[in-house]
Protein backbone atom coordinates (compact mmCIF):
# COMPACT_ATOMS: atom_id res chain seq x y z
CA UNK A 1 0.00 0.00 0.00
CA UNK A 2 1.68 2.91 -1.01
CA UNK A 3 1.06 6.64 1.04
CA UNK A 4 -1.55 7.79 -1.25
CA UNK A 5 -3.46 4.74 -0.29
CA UNK A 6 -3.47 5.46 3.32
CA UNK A 7 -6.63 7.23 4.81
CA UNK A 8 -4.96 9.41 6.95
CA UNK A 9 -7.97 10.79 8.07
CA UNK A 10 -9.31 8.40 10.29
CA UNK A 11 -5.82 7.34 11.58
CA UNK A 12 -4.84 9.13 14.99
CA UNK A 13 -0.72 9.44 14.94
CA UNK A 14 -1.05 9.24 18.56
CA UNK A 15 -2.25 5.77 18.91
CA UNK A 16 1.14 4.51 18.20
CA UNK A 17 2.68 6.54 21.30
CA UNK A 18 -0.10 4.60 22.85
CA UNK A 19 0.70 1.25 22.12
CA UNK A 20 4.31 2.09 22.20
CA UNK A 21 3.61 2.34 26.18
CA UNK A 22 1.39 -0.84 26.07
CA UNK A 23 3.72 -3.08 24.67
CA UNK A 24 6.80 -1.60 26.97
CA UNK A 25 4.43 -1.75 30.29
CA UNK A 26 2.16 -4.29 29.63
CA UNK A 27 -0.55 -3.08 31.82
CA UNK A 28 -3.25 -0.37 30.92
CA UNK A 29 -2.83 1.64 33.98
CA UNK A 30 1.05 1.73 33.95
CA UNK A 31 0.91 3.24 30.49
CA UNK A 32 -1.37 5.39 30.75
CA UNK A 33 0.52 7.03 33.84
CA UNK A 34 3.47 6.82 31.59
CA UNK A 35 2.06 8.52 29.00
CA UNK A 36 0.48 11.52 31.30
CA UNK A 37 -4.02 10.39 30.36
CA UNK A 38 -6.22 8.89 32.37
CA UNK A 39 -6.43 5.05 32.36
CA UNK A 40 -10.03 5.23 30.81
CA UNK A 41 -8.27 7.33 27.56
CA UNK A 42 -5.88 4.51 27.41
CA UNK A 43 -8.38 2.22 27.40
CA UNK A 44 -10.11 3.83 24.66
CA UNK A 45 -6.72 4.09 22.88
CA UNK A 46 -6.49 0.12 23.08
CA UNK A 47 -9.90 -0.13 21.69
CA UNK A 48 -8.97 2.34 18.64
CA UNK A 49 -5.45 0.39 18.07
CA UNK A 50 -7.70 -2.96 18.17
CA UNK A 51 -9.84 -1.36 15.40
CA UNK A 52 -6.76 0.01 13.45
CA UNK A 53 -5.04 -3.17 13.00
CA UNK A 54 -7.26 -5.60 13.01
CA UNK A 55 -6.16 -7.62 15.89
CA UNK A 56 -6.36 -7.63 19.48
CA UNK A 57 -2.55 -6.58 19.97
CA UNK A 58 -3.15 -6.88 23.65
CA UNK A 59 -4.66 -10.35 26.07
CA UNK A 60 -5.12 -9.86 29.65
CA UNK A 61 -3.47 -12.88 31.35
CA UNK A 62 -3.55 -12.53 34.92
CA UNK A 63 -2.19 -8.91 35.74
CA UNK A 64 -0.27 -8.53 32.77
CA UNK A 65 -1.70 -7.40 29.19
CA UNK A 66 0.35 -9.79 27.24
CA UNK A 67 1.13 -8.76 23.45
CA UNK A 68 -0.50 -10.96 20.82
CA UNK A 69 1.75 -12.66 17.97
CA UNK A 70 1.05 -9.82 16.07
CA UNK A 71 1.97 -6.80 18.01
CA UNK A 72 5.51 -8.71 18.85
CA UNK A 73 5.48 -8.41 14.64
CA UNK A 74 4.73 -5.02 14.89
CA UNK A 75 6.21 -3.75 17.72
CA UNK A 76 10.03 -3.50 15.90
CA UNK A 77 8.93 -1.09 13.11
CA UNK A 78 6.67 1.07 14.96
CA UNK A 79 9.43 1.37 17.73
CA UNK A 80 12.11 2.67 14.95
CA UNK A 81 9.31 5.11 13.12
CA UNK A 82 8.60 6.64 16.91
CA UNK A 83 12.50 6.64 17.16
CA UNK A 84 13.23 8.43 13.50
CA UNK A 85 10.48 11.15 14.52
CA UNK A 86 12.15 11.91 17.85
CA UNK A 87 15.55 12.22 16.78
CA UNK A 88 15.25 13.68 13.65
CA UNK A 89 11.74 15.96 14.18
CA UNK A 90 11.50 16.70 17.37
CA UNK A 91 15.16 16.77 19.22
CA UNK A 92 16.75 19.69 16.82
CA UNK A 93 20.64 19.24 16.87
CA UNK A 94 22.75 22.06 18.76
CA UNK A 95 23.85 24.63 16.14
CA UNK A 96 28.29 24.26 16.29
CA UNK A 97 29.63 26.47 14.27
CA UNK A 98 32.66 25.08 14.56
CA UNK A 99 31.14 21.41 13.23
CA UNK A 100 28.70 23.53 10.95
CA UNK A 101 29.66 22.26 6.85
CA UNK A 102 26.68 24.77 5.13
CA UNK A 103 26.78 27.79 3.65
CA UNK A 104 26.22 31.38 5.78
CA UNK A 105 24.61 33.74 2.65
CA UNK A 106 24.70 37.00 3.47
CA UNK A 107 23.31 39.92 1.37
CA UNK A 108 25.67 43.01 1.25
CA UNK A 109 25.16 46.44 -0.64
CA UNK A 110 27.49 47.57 -2.29
CA UNK A 111 29.00 49.89 0.33
CA UNK A 112 28.94 47.19 3.04
CA UNK A 113 30.47 44.58 0.32
CA UNK A 114 33.10 46.83 -0.34
CA UNK A 115 33.82 47.58 3.00
CA UNK A 116 33.04 44.25 5.25
CA UNK A 117 33.36 41.34 2.81
CA UNK A 118 37.36 40.26 3.73
CA UNK A 119 36.79 40.62 7.59
CA UNK A 120 33.27 39.09 7.43
CA UNK A 121 34.89 36.08 5.47
CA UNK A 122 38.15 35.94 7.88
CA UNK A 123 35.91 35.79 11.31
CA UNK A 124 32.95 33.39 10.17
CA UNK A 125 36.11 31.15 8.55
CA UNK A 126 38.05 31.51 12.21
CA UNK A 127 34.94 30.61 14.27
CA UNK A 128 33.60 27.96 11.58
CA UNK A 129 36.22 26.29 9.64
CA UNK A 130 34.29 23.87 7.52
CA UNK A 131 31.63 26.82 6.64
CA UNK A 132 31.34 28.23 2.91
CA UNK A 133 30.32 32.07 2.85
CA UNK A 134 27.68 33.71 -0.10
CA UNK A 135 28.15 37.13 -0.70
CA UNK A 136 24.95 38.07 -2.42
CA UNK A 137 24.41 42.02 -3.61
CA UNK A 138 21.73 43.43 -2.48
CA UNK A 139 20.40 46.92 -2.70
CA UNK A 140 16.73 48.93 -1.39
CA UNK A 141 14.88 48.00 -4.13
CA UNK A 142 15.26 43.82 -3.88
CA UNK A 143 16.79 42.73 -0.58
CA UNK A 144 13.12 41.21 0.38
CA UNK A 145 12.96 39.63 -2.57
CA UNK A 146 16.36 38.56 -2.85
CA UNK A 147 16.57 37.57 1.04
CA UNK A 148 13.74 34.90 0.23
CA UNK A 149 14.85 33.76 -3.27
CA UNK A 150 18.89 33.46 -2.23
CA UNK A 151 18.16 32.24 1.32
CA UNK A 152 19.70 34.75 2.70
CA UNK A 153 20.83 34.84 6.31
CA UNK A 154 21.61 38.79 6.89
CA UNK A 155 21.33 41.75 5.03
CA UNK A 156 24.05 44.41 6.18
CA UNK A 157 23.83 47.94 4.22
CA UNK A 158 21.63 51.53 4.57
CA UNK A 159 18.50 50.21 4.07
CA UNK A 160 16.05 52.85 5.59
CA UNK A 161 12.51 51.67 7.31
CA UNK A 162 12.51 47.48 6.78
CA UNK A 163 9.88 46.00 5.58
CA UNK A 164 7.81 44.56 8.66
CA UNK A 165 8.82 41.43 8.14
CA UNK A 166 12.11 41.83 8.75
CA UNK A 167 14.22 43.16 12.63
CA UNK A 168 17.21 45.21 12.48
CA UNK A 169 20.17 46.58 14.39
CA UNK A 170 21.63 49.94 13.67
CA UNK A 171 25.74 48.95 13.46
CA UNK A 172 27.08 52.52 13.00
CA UNK A 173 26.48 55.92 11.95
CA UNK A 174 28.32 56.77 8.69
CA UNK A 175 29.14 60.25 6.67
CA UNK A 176 29.65 61.80 3.43
CA UNK A 177 32.59 63.21 2.49
CA UNK A 178 33.54 64.63 -1.46
CA UNK A 179 35.98 62.56 -3.59
CA UNK A 180 37.66 63.82 -5.97
CA UNK A 181 41.26 63.27 -7.81
CA UNK A 182 44.08 66.23 -6.11
CA UNK A 183 46.01 66.36 -9.61
CA UNK A 184 42.49 67.87 -11.15
CA UNK A 185 41.85 70.43 -8.63
CA UNK A 186 45.58 71.82 -7.38
CA UNK A 187 45.41 74.50 -4.49
CA UNK A 188 41.36 74.17 -5.00
CA UNK A 189 40.79 71.83 -2.26
CA UNK A 190 38.53 72.15 -0.61
CA UNK A 191 35.88 73.45 -2.56
CA UNK A 192 33.52 76.28 -1.57
CA UNK A 193 29.89 75.84 -2.00
CA UNK A 194 30.08 77.66 -5.82
CA UNK A 195 33.02 75.93 -6.92
CA UNK A 196 31.36 72.57 -5.72
CA UNK A 197 28.29 73.13 -7.37
CA UNK A 198 29.95 74.87 -11.06
CA UNK A 199 32.24 71.55 -10.91
CA UNK A 200 30.61 68.61 -12.53
CA UNK A 201 29.86 65.36 -10.33
CA UNK A 202 29.66 61.87 -10.57
CA UNK A 203 27.31 60.02 -8.50
CA UNK A 204 27.16 56.42 -6.79
CA UNK A 205 23.03 55.43 -7.73
CA UNK A 206 21.67 52.04 -6.27
CA UNK A 207 18.93 52.72 -7.77
CA UNK A 208 20.02 54.39 -11.21
CA UNK A 209 18.23 57.83 -10.37
CA UNK A 210 20.32 60.81 -10.77
CA UNK A 211 19.32 63.27 -8.12
CA UNK A 212 19.97 62.95 -4.51
CA UNK A 213 19.31 64.67 -1.30
CA UNK A 214 22.28 66.75 -2.37
CA UNK A 215 20.54 68.52 -5.11
CA UNK A 216 17.15 69.70 -2.86
CA UNK A 217 20.23 71.55 -0.32
CA UNK A 218 21.87 73.50 -3.58
CA UNK A 219 18.33 74.44 -4.97
CA UNK A 220 17.81 75.81 -0.79
CA UNK A 221 20.83 78.02 -1.31
CA UNK A 222 20.11 78.89 -4.95
CA UNK A 223 21.93 76.67 -6.78
CA UNK A 224 21.88 73.63 -8.73
CA UNK A 225 24.95 71.05 -10.10
CA UNK A 226 25.02 68.99 -12.95
CA UNK A 227 25.56 65.02 -12.48
CA UNK A 228 27.43 63.94 -16.07
CA UNK A 229 27.53 60.49 -14.79
CA UNK A 230 25.95 57.84 -12.49
CA UNK A 231 26.49 54.41 -11.79
CA UNK A 232 25.52 51.48 -9.15
CA UNK A 233 28.87 50.40 -8.76
CA UNK A 234 31.52 52.62 -6.75
CA UNK A 235 34.95 50.97 -8.18
CA UNK A 236 33.95 52.40 -11.61
CA UNK A 237 33.13 55.95 -10.00
CA UNK A 238 36.63 55.34 -8.65
CA UNK A 239 37.82 54.70 -11.85
CA UNK A 240 35.93 58.04 -13.99
CA UNK A 241 37.28 60.01 -10.51
CA UNK A 242 40.74 59.45 -12.10
CA UNK A 243 42.15 62.05 -14.77
CA UNK A 244 38.90 63.92 -14.75
CA UNK A 245 37.70 67.11 -13.22
CA UNK A 246 34.98 65.04 -11.30
CA UNK A 247 33.58 65.38 -7.78
CA UNK A 248 31.83 62.25 -6.31
CA UNK A 249 30.00 62.16 -2.64
CA UNK A 250 30.35 58.92 -1.02
CA UNK A 251 30.43 57.48 2.66
CA UNK A 252 33.67 58.33 4.37
CA UNK A 253 34.63 54.34 4.12
CA UNK A 254 34.17 54.39 0.57
CA UNK A 255 36.49 57.15 0.37
CA UNK A 256 39.02 55.65 2.12
CA UNK A 257 39.32 52.72 0.60
CA UNK A 258 39.68 54.77 -2.44
CA UNK A 259 42.43 56.89 -1.19
CA UNK A 260 44.73 53.70 -0.54
CA UNK A 261 44.07 52.04 -3.85
CA UNK A 262 43.45 54.90 -6.20
CA UNK A 263 45.44 58.17 -4.89
CA UNK A 264 42.73 60.10 -4.70
CA UNK A 265 41.52 62.77 -2.21
CA UNK A 266 38.78 63.32 -0.01
CA UNK A 267 37.19 66.21 2.10
CA UNK A 268 34.74 67.68 4.17
CA UNK A 269 31.15 68.94 1.93
CA UNK A 270 30.76 72.58 2.10
CA UNK A 271 27.17 71.54 2.51
CA UNK A 272 25.82 69.99 5.69
CA UNK A 273 24.43 66.09 3.76
CA UNK A 274 22.97 63.99 6.69
CA UNK A 275 24.75 60.99 8.09
CA UNK A 276 23.39 57.52 7.24
CA UNK A 277 23.35 54.25 9.47
CA UNK A 278 24.24 50.85 8.45
CA UNK A 279 22.21 47.87 9.55
CA UNK A 280 21.89 44.47 9.95
CA UNK A 281 18.42 43.04 9.10
CA UNK A 282 16.95 39.30 9.35
CA UNK A 283 13.91 38.07 8.90
CA UNK A 284 11.88 37.89 11.97
CA UNK A 285 10.77 34.57 11.67
CA UNK A 286 14.38 33.33 12.05
CA UNK A 287 15.32 35.15 15.17
CA UNK A 288 15.72 32.82 17.32
CA UNK A 289 17.03 30.14 14.78
CA UNK A 290 20.63 29.11 16.47
CA UNK A 291 22.62 29.71 12.71
CA UNK A 292 20.87 33.08 12.61
CA UNK A 293 21.84 34.12 16.42
CA UNK A 294 25.33 33.04 15.64
CA UNK A 295 25.91 35.02 13.13
CA UNK A 296 24.38 38.27 14.36
CA UNK A 297 26.74 38.16 17.30
CA UNK A 298 29.65 37.34 14.93
CA UNK A 299 28.97 40.88 12.49
CA UNK A 300 27.43 42.51 15.08
CA UNK A 301 30.92 42.29 17.29
CA UNK A 302 33.43 42.56 13.76
CA UNK A 303 31.41 45.74 12.56
CA UNK A 304 31.37 47.08 15.65
CA UNK A 305 35.65 46.94 16.29
CA UNK A 306 37.32 50.29 15.86
CA UNK A 307 39.70 49.03 13.75
CA UNK A 308 37.27 47.67 10.82
CA UNK A 309 37.15 49.93 8.15
CA UNK A 310 39.47 52.77 9.95
CA UNK A 311 41.56 53.90 6.99
CA UNK A 312 43.45 57.87 7.11
CA UNK A 313 43.04 59.17 3.85
CA UNK A 314 42.45 63.30 4.40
Amino acid sequence: MSFNDVPWRQIDLNLLVAFAYLYRCRSVSQAAEQNCVSQSAMSHSLARLRRLFDDELFERKGHVMEPTEYAHQIAPALEQLLDTLSETLLNKAQFVPQKYEGVCRIGLTDYAELNFAPVIYDRIRAEAPEAQISFVNVNRSNYITLTEKEKLDLVIGSITEPDESFDNLILYTERHVCLVDPAQFATQIPLDLAAFAETEHALVSPDGRLTTQVDQLLARAGLTRRVTVASRNFLTIQRLLRQRRLIAIVPLKMAQLACEDAGLRYFDPPLPVPDFDIAMLWLKKRQLDDKSVWLRGLIGNVLAEPTVGDRTGK
